[in-house]
């Protein structure tokens, strides 16, 4: 990603005063902005350079954003996707959680709250500094977590494909191993969006980590503690290693 310089945001919206505002007001806090007003001119962009964000309206002209979101978590380099909707059905949002965005924000938005979404995904999605020689991974069961690459393996070496939201939750866990945390306090930590009592994008993501890491009933990893939040049940140890080595991939 291109983060150590200036971030690329892709605006792909329908209606060109959108992107009109976005390209001004994106480009006005330091981000590089490029736009397309439909699918097909989005995959053209990616195909070419693909951005470090994009900000994808879901009702387009020739499909469904919630499609080529779809399309992003099988691609090699996975971009993180923040969905604009006008949609207020709540299963309209989790579906989107559920197919990989890493955030979403209702029509009509505060170009201001956008950009501080956009910043904290970036930041969940950022790699440290190859100056950093000593990074703190987390080891728990036989899964591995290693923030400075962003990747989850186990001790075999097989990737956990992992999306930046799904990613940021399991990492807020295992800093915090033992404690019992709310919804609302993991809203803050990991997605800082306003509290909304029928959020229910924690449940989700927890839902999507337990069948990822293959939680079972036997061995479970988050318990679920009535009208208190969630904890985690297994034991964690970190661990330092070479920003050089590839031995903790």
């Amino acid at each position: 990603m291109s983060l150590t310089i200036v971030p690329d945001i892709l605006v792909v919206d329908a209606d060109c005063k959108i992107r009109h505002l976005l390209s001004e007001h994106l480009g006005d806090q330091g981000f590089g902005v490029r736009t397309a007003s439909n699918l097909h001119g989005c995959r053209e962009i990616l195909a070419r350079c693909p951005p470090d964000l994009i900000v994808l309206e879901v009702m387009l002209p020739d499909g469904s954003g919630l499609d080529l979101c779809r399309d992003l978590q099988n691609h090699h380099r996975r971009v993180p996707v923040i969905l604009l909707t006008t949609l207020k059905e709540e299963i309209d949002r989790i579906l989107g959680l559920e197919i990989g965005a890493d955030d979403y924000l209702g029509k009509p938005f505060n170009p201001r709250e956008l950009t501080a979404r956009i910043r904290a995904v970036l930041r969940r999605m950022n790699f440290r500094t190859p100056s950093e020689s000593q990074a703190k991974c987390f080891r728990f069961a036989d899964i591995i977590l290693d923030p400075q690459r962003s990747r989850v393996t186990r001790n075999n070496g097989e990737l956990i494909a992992l999306t930046g939201a799904e990613f940021d939750l399991l990492k807020t866990f295992l800093e915090r191993a033992g404690r019992l945390l709310s919804r609302d306090q993991l809203l803050d930590l990991t997605q800082r969006r306003d509290r909304d009592p029928a959020d229910r994008s924690i449940d989700v993501l927890i839902s999507r980590l337990r069948r990822k890491l293959g939680e079972t009933a036997d061995e479970p990893i988050f318990r679920t503690i009535r009208n208190g939040g969630y904890q985690l049940a297994v034991a964690v140890t970190s661990v330092e290693t070479d920003f050089e080595t590839e031995a903790v991939m």
